[in-house]
């Protein structure tokens, strides 16, 4: 019927729920909790891609009102607040947030000292001292990619992805290796960005190799498959929804009709998005008690690569999983996997585990209803 994996019509609109991105600010929440800030009741500094029309950057800038956004940068604009009121800009993002607009309909009045709202298509910016200042630009006048870049390498807090492009790719890796042409100009190294934290609500904004190398400096970060796996996990539950109603709606006993059907979903959109956030949180928590463990398991999680290389096809250069090489290295050293390694780990394990578990009685009657 109108069950789909991206999601069918009378269903659950992503962007409405904001599900993405706030399964997306779970795990930011997690690495925060891990540095001893609260995101809901201290002020943090965060640079991002995208706009408030878009629906994870928009929803995402909206979750806490300590947020101050000192840039973000979409296709068309560069928005620069270098010293930004929390408050206020809160209230006029929520304003283009509602109204679908971007950057070029940001009042201009609200912003810091030296704020400015920068077209991409001028050849040369004038900067004002307070964007020098906070973007360590030492020269007065830069091109828009020259800006961006210096954003991308910014001191912040968070690093906020919620538009498309690959922009951070590993010292080991060429332009080409990415396979985002578009955006080979602004694209950074892993070991240039100095945010505490990078948050992927978009797909693809940094690679898996950058992932690690910007893990294994200090940097906090999952990967985009854990971070913006809301909307797919609402998804998967409408599907599953949909399926179990059309028995219920075909049958001789119920005839249950459409519309009530759609009404039925409609009124469990609040369960289905407490039950998805908690699958994010527990699997960013689950990824930060791997790493608490992972020097000490690396042996452990050695052997499961090798099995996965064996059994199940698994090529772990593709995976981005490190060599025999790399592991004695970091045994050496007494240095685990790092968390997109582990991201990459606990979603294999998750589907053995199930393949495991479907090979049993378990799934048959009388323990589930067939």
């Amino acid at each position: 019927g109108d069950a789909f994996a991206s999601g069918g019509s009378a269903g659950y609109d992503h962007k409405v729920m904001g599900i993405t991105a706030r399964g997306a600010w779970e795990s930011v929440k997690r690495h925060f909790r891990e540095l001893n800030h609260d995101t809901q009741r201290q002020p943090f500094d965060v640079v991002g891609v995208g706009d408030m029309g878009g629906d994870v950057f928009g929803n995402g800038m909206l979750l806490s009102k300590h947020i101050r956004l000192i840039g973000a940068f979409n296709h068309m604009h560069i928005f620069c607040d270098p010293e930004p009121d929390a408050a206020e800009s809160f209230k006029e993002r929520k304003k283009l947030f509602n109204k679908v607009k971007g950057w070029g309909d940001y009042n201009t009045r609200k912003l810091s000292k030296g704020g400015r709202i920068y077209l991409r298509s001028e050849k040369k910016l004038t900067l004002t001292p307070e964007i020098r200042k906070r973007f360590d630009i030492d020269s007065e006048k830069v091109t828009p990619n020259e800006l961006i870049q210096a954003m991308l390498r910014a001191r912040t807090d968070l690093l906020w992805f919620g538009g498309i492009g690959t922009y951070i790719k590993a010292t080991t890796e060429n332009h080409t290796d990415v396979g985002d042409k578009g955006n080979d100009a602004l694209r950074i190294n892993a070991t240039e960005i100095r945010a505490r934290v990078v948050g992927e609500g978009a797909n693809l904004a940094v690679t898996q190799a950058a992932r690690i190398e910007f893990s294994r400096k200090g940097g906090r970060i999952n990967a985009d498959f854990i971070d913006n796996s809301g909307g797919v996990d609402s998804s998967d539950h409408e599907v599953n929804i949909k399926i179990l109603m059309a028995e219920v709606m075909n049958g001789d006993r119920h005839k249950m009709s459409l519309s009530s059907r759609n009404n039925l979903l409609e009124n469990m959109t609040q369960d289905i998005a407490n039950l998805v956030l908690r699958n994010n949180y527990q699997q960013a928590q689950a990824i930060s008690l791997m790493e608490m463990q992972a020097a000490k398991n690396l042996t452990a999680h050695a052997r499961f690569i090798r099995d996965l290389e064996r059994n199940h096809g698994i090529d772990r250069a593709i995976e981005g999983l490190p060599d025999e090489e790399e592991i004695e290295q970091r045994q050496q050293a007494e240095k685990g996997l790092t968390r997109p390694e582990l991201a990459i780990l606990q979603a294999y394990a998750k589907i053995l585990f199930s393949k495991d578990l479907i090979a049993t009685n378990l799934p048959a009657p009388p323990f589930l209803p067939g």
